[in-house]
C-alpha cells in the first residue's frame, strides 16, 4: 500500500513537470510560419491557393500549432468531418458543443486536405479564378463562401498576412524573398509596436498595473504583453473569456470590455483578437493621419487596429455610429 501511494505522488509529481514543460514550449507565430511555410507554397504551385491565404488560415484555425484541437487530432485548418469523411475524428466544442471534427496522423496530412478540400468543394470553385497572388479575394472568397462564421473573418486573414509580410511567399521565389526581408520574424505585436509612436513591446514580470505602465506576467500564463499607440494589449487565447483575462490582469471584466469598446455584456473575445487591458487613445499619436478601409470594416475595426476609441474614429469622420465603411475609404486618424 506504501509503494502504491508512492507511485501516486511520483506520477502526479511528473504530470505536473510536462504540464509546466508544455505551458513553456507553446509554439510562436515565427516558428509556426517558419515550419510550414514550405508546404504552403508547394501547395500554391499545385492548387493556385496563394500561400499567404494557408499560412494565414492555419495561425488563425490553430493559434498556431497551439489549440486542444490541433494539438489533439493535427487538424490545423478546423475542417469538420462532413458527409464523405471517412478518416480518424475527434470532438470538439466549436458553434456548437461535441461537434465532428477530422483527425489526421501528421499536420502534413492536415495541410494536404485543406488545399483538397478547397480544390473539391464547388461553394469555393469561385475563388480559383483570383490570381495566386490576390490574397485579399481570396480572404473575402472565403468568408464570402461559408468558410467561418466570424463577421470579419476575412478582414482577420488579411491582417495576419500584413502584419507578417506572408504575401512575400505569393511572389517567384517567395520563400528565398521572405527569408531575406523578414530576417526570420514576423510577430504580429512587433511589426504593430513598430508603427506605432512608442518603438518597444512591453517587458514581462509578474503582474500588470496599467495606470503606470509596469507590464509584467508569468511566462507559464501563455500570454505576451504588445504596446501600440502606447497602450497595452494581448492577444487572447482559445477559449479565452474577458473574466479570466480580468483574474490575470487584475481588471473587472466590465472594465475589459470598455477598454474594447464592447458595449454586450454577454460579448467574449475570439482566438487571437486584440484585447486592450487599458484605454485606448482619442486619436493616433505615430506619424500617420489617415488609414485606407478594407472591404467590411467598421469604425470599430480601424480604432481597434490603431488603438484608438471607435467614439474618437467616428467622431473625427463624422461618422453614424455602426456605419460600414466602403473599401478605399480614407480615415482620419488623427
Amino acid at each position: 500500500m506504501i509503494l502504491s501511494k508512492k507511485a501516486i505522488v511520483l506520477s502526479l509529481i511528473l504530470a505536473a513537470t510536462l504540464s509546466v514543460a508544455a505551458a513553456q514550449t507553446r509554439q510562436t507565430r515565427e516558428e509556426y510560419i517558419d515550419r510550414y511555410k514550405s508546404i504552403a507554397v508547394s501547395h500554391m504551385e499545385r492548387y493556385g491557393i496563394p500561400a499567404s491565404i494557408t499560412m494565414a488560415q492555419g495561425i488563425l484555425e490553430s493559434d498556431c500549432g497551439n489549440s486542444s484541437l490541433a494539438a489533439r487530432s493535427n487538424n490545423h485548418f478546423g475542417i469538420k468531418c462532413k458527409r464523405n469523411w471517412t478518416g480518424e475524428r475527434v470532438y470538439h466544442d466549436d458553434d456548437a458543443k461535441g461537434e465532428c471534427f477530422r483527425s489526421y496522423a501528421t499536420v502534413e496530412e492536415s495541410y494536404r486536405d485543406h488545399a483538397e478540400f478547397l480544390d473539391s468543394q464547388p461553394r469555393y470553385d469561385s475563388l480559383f479564378a483570383y490570381s495566386s497572388t490576390d490574397y485579399k479575394s481570396w480572404a473575402r472568397g472565403l468568408k464570402a463562401a461559408g468558410y467561418a462564421t466570424a463577421p470579419d473573418y476575412a478582414q482577420r486573414l488579411v491582417r495576419i498576412i500584413e502584419e507578417n509580410r506572408l504575401y512575400l511567399l505569393d511572389r517567384p521565389d517567395g520563400e528565398r524573398l521572405y527569408a531575406s526581408q523578414t530576417g526570420g520574424s514576423a510577430d504580429a505585436g512587433q511589426w504593430l509596436s513598430d508603427q506605432s509612436s512608442v518603438a518597444e513591446i512591453a517587458v514581462a514580470g509578474t503582474a500588470v498595473d496599467p495606470d503606470n505602465y509596469r507590464v509584467t506576467i508569468n511566462a507559464h500564463n501563455g500570454y505576451n504583453i504588445y504596446l501600440t499607440n502606447g497602450v497595452h494589449y494581448i492577444l487572447a487565447r482559445e477559449n479565452d473569456t474577458f473574466e479570466h483575462i480580468g483574474r490575470e490582469f487584475r481588471l473587472s471584466p466590465r472594465n475589459l470590455r470598455k477598454f474594447n469598446d464592447l458595449k454586450d455584456a454577454s460579448a467574449q473575445p475570439m482566438t487571437g483578437e486584440v484585447v486592450y487591458i487599458e484605454r485606448k487613445k482619442k486619436r493616433w499619436e505615430g506619424n500617420a493621419r489617415q488609414h485606407i478601409c478594407r472591404a467590411g470594416e467598421t469604425a470599430y475595426a480601424v480604432g481597434q487596429a490603431y488603438a484608438i476609441r471607435t467614439r474618437s474614429v467616428e467622431k473625427l469622420n463624422r461618422l453614424a455610429a455602426g456605419a460600414a465603411l466602403a473599401e478605399g475609404t480614407q480615415i482620419r486618424i488623427r
